[in-house]
């Protein structure tokens, strides 16, 4: 027999004086979204390498990656790289958002964190789209792409399986796969051709918007879905 949830009164949760107990800093905010972005260790929002080191008083920013030579935080790459708030106002209204039922208005956000309605419709529509870009089941990336050849060499195929013209790639299949250096996801996929229409398509497919990408320099990558 089927039974009814438990309704709105029984969830579980933290109360305010919890939630200013964990975030009492700026630091502990810092911390705390560290921990989220970078559950496997620190790497640069720019380039995806993981050679960081930290920056002396944390000027003009708290890392420096040494194979991009960029500085970075870990706002870098992600919805809210360009924001000037606090990390603790941003994890409070990850809190809000997410205990209301049905969202939260920017107004409701507005008088509860005393930013200006216009900020506080920034910042909900910023947190929708990393939700979205999770939701979606694309990559928010860094994204590394790059195509290669698979198959046997034709030296070593039967005289009846090998092609009578040409060398290198005939006869294999072509291959062109995805990588997120932030979750090490993969994704992979045969293809016929690696013209631009191909290549950029399967990256438009896999990569979230404004989601840094990385490819090498063939020129069937260079077009608006490839930023870097």
């Amino acid at each position: 027999m089927s039974k009814k949830g438990p309704g709105k009164s029984h969830r579980e949760g933290i109360s305010l004086t919890e939630l200013a107990d964990l975030f009492p800093d700026e630091i502990a905010a810092a911390a705390w979204f560290e921990d989220q972005v970078w559950p496997d260790g620190r790497y640069c929002g720019h380039c995806g390498g993981m050679n960081t080191r930290p920056v002396p008083h944390a000027k003009p920013m708290p890392y420096w990656c040494t194979d991009c030579r960029s500085y970075f935080s870990v706002r870098t790459g992600t919805a809210i790289e360009k924001s000037r708030l606090t990390l603790r106002k941003w994890a409070f209204a990850i809190y809000i958002n997410v205990t209301s039922l049905k969202s939260v208005s920017s107004m409701k956000l507005h008088r509860d964190l005393k930013v200006t309605q216009k900020t506080a419709w920034f910042m909900l529509h910023r947190l929708r789209e990393a939700w979205n870009k999770e939701a979606d089941g694309t990559m928010a990336g860094p994204v590394e792409v790059d195509e290669t050849y698979v198959g046997g060499r034709e030296k070593n195929k039967h005289a009846r399986k090998k092609q009578r013209r040409g060398r290198g790639a005939v006869g294999k299949a072509i291959v062109v796969g995805a990588k997120d250096r932030a979750t090490n996801k993969v994704r992979a996929q045969v293809i016929h051709d690696t013209d631009s229409a191909t290549l950029q398509g399967f990256v438009v497919r896999h990569a979230a918007t404004g989601a840094t990408v990385y490819s090498d320099d063939a020129s069937a990558y260079k077009g608006d879905a490839v930023r870097a």
